[in-house]
C-alpha cells in the first residue's frame, strides 16, 4: 500500500472523476495503462508512469511508481492512501 499527501486544490491532479478539467488526473492513466499492460515487464511500465505523474505534477517516490508498475504487471490490486492537506 502506498500513501501520498496531496493539496486539497490539486486533487484533480490524482481523481478521475473529481469534475475538473484538468487534462492529466494520474488516476485516469493508471487506470489505462494496467488494461494495457498487464504481464508486461515492470520496466517497461515503469517509464510509462513516471511520465504520467510528471504530467499530474504529483511527488510520487521512484519505489512508489515501483510498487505501482508491479501491480499493473501482475493485475494485482493496489491500495493508495491519499491524504489531502
Amino acid at each position: 500500500m502506498g500513501e501520498i499527501s496531496v493539496d486539497r486544490q490539486r486533487l484533480d491532479r490524482l481523481l478521475a472523476d473529481s469534475g475538473s478539467t484538468y487534462a492529466a488526473p494520474y488516476q485516469r492513466a493508471f487506470a489505462e495503462l494496467a488494461e494495457a499492460h498487464r504481464g508486461h515487464p515492470v520496466a517497461e511500465i515503469l517509464p510509462l508512469l513516471r511520465q504520467a505523474a510528471d504530467d499530474a505534477l504529483l511527488g510520487f517516490t521512484d519505489v512508489d511508481l515501483r510498487e505501482h508498475a508491479e501491480a499493473i504487471s501482475t493485475g494485482e490490486p493496489y491500495v493508495l492512501s491519499v491524504t489531502v492537506a
